[in-house]
């Protein structure tokens, strides 16, 4: 193998273009028409455009993408993560077309990428599974039946998704038919299937992953476990490595099972099985992916093993070189997401202003993102991975917080101030988290004064901050000044991007605005409908993430501007109340 083509965009392909030249091979990058001047097309040998924004016509061509590979001579196709990465069809389209797949055989791609499927295999391969269907569901009174029996709450899951995507809570009956709608639409538009099972939903769990190595001599190898319980939307946001609840016997019981599942489905290359495991210390196998994950870099951290180097060589047929390694130290990952904590996440596309990465001993960035880059909404909203280690998790924490603290990213919000509140939670810090434990109790008001809103601010003021010396010491102050507007304010203080409005969608006028720029999937009402205040207008879908937008008042539909699949600019108005 002398060159990769990097199907795929943003920090995993910057992540796998800097190891293949590490090992010396060509790479050939492909990007979309809004990623002409991205990070990625500038660090590869050669990219190539393979089509305008939509993932649909570009980064999921694969007629596309296996033609700039003829066209480069490319000998190998490696896949990242999310898009085709779990596409048993495109893996085949590469075989067949004589070029080296990176990840594992198409089909244990295929078995292991129908939960329903993978969930059969995982029961005969003597590991507990979640309590569940073994079949897809779409009739809701069916859902119900199944609900009823096995309890309140439960999951309405994507059966061929992953990464929280498809994914639905039922906590009573009435919410089935909204929730089974919503996760159908999105599974059917990001992974090409509406098919949908029903899962018990585990209450006060871990969700804890074994990450695996098999090459084609035999060898079945275990890195170790990785804890991503911190999570929102049922995604994840920090990682780490070793999990901080496992004993080294509860680590091996959890390693040999996933190693039989990887057994059971004639697995090769680099993959994880994901468990949830209780108060206990019992688990239950809930999915296998079967590429690289986001978070395989404290795995890398603490072994000091490169997961995209160990691919690429049980592609080419030799032996991994990951035997009997044996993890040292601890290393956290947290996700700097174009998130708006303080609106319940919400994506938030734009140009990034200023931007510098955090250094220093144990500290890692992988990122893809500079001053002036605009981050598309039309992909997932990762900016980077900070990544630490140390050789404590308590020195790793303390490393964390000093990173973060480091970490300037202005022009657009960002999930900087969770990771400091999670970190500095005595939960967090005793390893009482869970994976409903951030949406229920982190408490924003509480972080960094730079970012909180926890002081009021007058009626018609706006609070900026500025940098002063006093007697030779440097301080930041706060002050209230006049609300002049957004733009004006802009033109003022460059530091920092004005904060976010919160409150209801609807203005005074009645006008309910889209609250970011995105694609209308759903439209809940119609002219003459009678609204409250929290009703649902629309579902806006931006940077991979479905959104409510809602009334903000009481009132009537007087006039509505939106019907489904239209794109909206962020303060674009979608209906008028009245």
């Amino acid at each position: 193998m002398k060159s990769v083509l990097i199907a795929n965009r943003g920090e995993i392909a910057v992540r796998i273009i800097r190891t293949a030249r590490e090992a010396g091979l060509r790479t050939v990058a492909v990007y979309s028409e809004p990623d002409r001047d991205a990070y990625h097309a500038h660090l590869a040998d050669q990219s190539w455009n393979i089509g305008p924004a939509p993932a649909g016509e570009s980064y999921l061509n694969i007629e596309r993408i296996l033609g700039v590979a003829a066209e480069t001579g490319a000998e190998a196709v490696h896949p990242g993560y999310g898009f085709l990465s779990e596409n048993a069809a495109f893996a085949q389209a590469v075989t067949d077309a004589g070029l080296i797949w990176v990840g594992p055989p198409p089909s244990a791609i295929a078995a292991m990428g129908d939960k329903v499927a993978s969930r059969r295999i995982a029961t005969e391969a003597g590991v507990p599974v979640v309590p569940g269907t073994e079949s897809p569901l779409q009739d809701p009174d069916e859902i119900k039946a199944v609900a009823d029996r096995l309890g309140y709450p439960v999951l309405i899951k994507a059966s061929r998704a992953g990464g929280g995507r498809g994914m639905r809570t039922v906590d009573h009956p009435s919410e089935i038919e909204e929730a089974l709608a919503s996760a159908r639409r999105e599974a059917d538009a990001f992974f090409g299937s509406p098919e949908v099972y029903v899962e018990k939903k585990l209450t006060d769990v871990h969700h804890i992953e074994a990450q695996i190595l098999v090459d084609n001599h035999h060898n079945f190898v275990y890195l170790g476990e990785r804890d991503c319980s911190v999570q929102r939307r049922h995604q994840k946001l920090v990682e780490e490595a070793p999990s901080a609840i496992l004993n080294l016997s509860q680590s091996r019981e959890l390693g040999e099972a996933a190693l039989r599942i990887a057994r059971a489905c004639e697995y090769r290359s680099a993959g994880t099985v994901e468990f949830l495991v209780d108060s206990e210390g019992s688990f239950y196998f809930l999915e296998m992916n079967t590429r690289l994950q986001v978070e395989h870099t404290v795995t890398e951290m603490v072994t000091g093993v490169d997961l995209v180097r160990e691919q690429l060589r049980i592609a080419a047929g030799s032996p991994t070189s990951a035997i009997g390694l044996r993890a040292d130290g601890h290393a956290i990952e947290m996700r700097i997401n174009a998130e708006d904590p303080y609106r319940n996440y919400v994506p938030t596309p734009g140009r990034i202003v200023s931007y510098r990465e955090p250094a220093g001993p144990g500290v890692r960035v992988d990122g893809w993102v500079r001053a002036g880059v605009t981050i598309p909404r039309f992909y997932d909203n990762l900016l980077a991975k900070l990544v630490v280690w140390a050789p404590t998790r308590t020195q790793a924490i303390s490393r964390a917080k000093r990173a973060l603290e480091e970490y300037e990213i202005t022009g657009v919000p960002t999930t900087i101030p969770v990771h400091k509140a999670v970190l500095d939670h005595p939960d967090f810090i005793s390893a009482r988290h869970h994976t409903a434990w951030l949406e229920s109790e982190i408490d924003l008001s509480r972080t960094d004064p730079e970012v909180a809103e926890s002081l009021p601010e007058e009626e018609g003021t706006v609070r900026q901050d500025m940098t002063v010396e006093i007697s030779g010491r440097r301080f930041v102050v706060s002050y209230w000044e006049p609300d002049v507007g957004q733009e004006d304010r802009a033109a003022k203080v460059r530091r920092r991007p004005p904060k976010p409005a919160k409150g209801p969608a609807a203005a005074s006028d009645g006008a309910v605005t889209a609250p970011m720029q995105g694609t209308i999937v759903k439209v809940n009402v119609k002219v003459g409908d009678q609204v409250d205040a929290d009703d649902t207008i629309c579902v806006l879908e931006a940077m991979k993430m479905e959104n409510a937008v809602a009334a903000g008042r009481e009132g009537n539909v007087v006039e509505l501007r939106i019907e489904p699949g239209d794109s909206v600019a962020t303060g674009a108005v979608v209906a008028v109340i009245r």
